[in-house]
């Protein structure tokens, strides 16, 4: 069973809906026990990251996460879910993450002709054998909607970059953790083969 973890903040529906096209069993839950016992997780959201932290907090979920992460049971972060995952987050003001992959969420600095957010579809470029990412080729465009961004000065981490006025990280994977930026359920075919190769892990 994958388990979409639910903590108040994000259209979990889309996430849900895509999986059952694809053929996959999968179940919303904010219940921390059934988070321990999912054969795989994906955390999505939208919104606010210091808010979103507060809710995986008081729902107990934190630990929850970290503990089966821990235990070797892949991970998915879509969004929101993607900057969770990181050291910190530099949205209204500095807060901690899950600490679960060694990034930082800043803000993008963009020229004016630039808008904030980036909204819309963009071009990305997997990392050579990325496992995420097999199948899909190269410059495949994916659905985006962010202000911020995860940097990630580790090489060894980066499953795909993106560029929108400068190159980013839009898609991490490393061991059972995997992250993508964009919203795969909302990004067509390549978005749900960029799901199906998650849960075919």
């Amino acid at each position: 069973m994958i388990l979409i973890i639910d903590y108040g903040m994000g259209n979990l529906g889309s996430v849900q809906n895509a999986l059952y096209k694809l053929g996959h069993s999968c179940e919303i839950s904010s219940d921390p026990d059934k988070v321990g016992q999912a054969c795989k997780i994906i955390l999505p959201g939208v919104g606010s990251f210091a808010e979103a932290m507060k809710n995986l907090y008081q729902k107990g979920l934190d630990d929850a996460i970290k503990e089966t992460v821990f235990r070797g049971i892949p991970l998915l972060g879509i969004c929101l879910g993607m900057q969770l995952l990181c050291d910190e987050s530099e949205e209204n003001g500095l807060h901690r993450g899950l600490s679960l992959v060694p990034g930082r969420v800043t803000r993008f600095q963009l020229p004016p002709e630039f808008k904030v957010p980036h909204m819309g579809w963009n071009e990305i470029h997997p990392a050579e054998k990325s496992r995420l990412f097999s199948g899909v080729p190269d410059s495949s465009y994916f659905y985006f909607v962010h202000s911020y961004h995860v940097n990630i000065e580790d090489e060894k981490w980066v499953g795909a970059r993106c560029n929108y006025g400068y190159d980013f990280v839009c898609a991490y994977e490393r061991e059972n953790l995997f992250a993508a930026q964009f919203h795969p359920e909302k990004s067509g075919d390549m978005g749900l083969k960029v799901l199906n190769n998650f849960a075919c892990m």
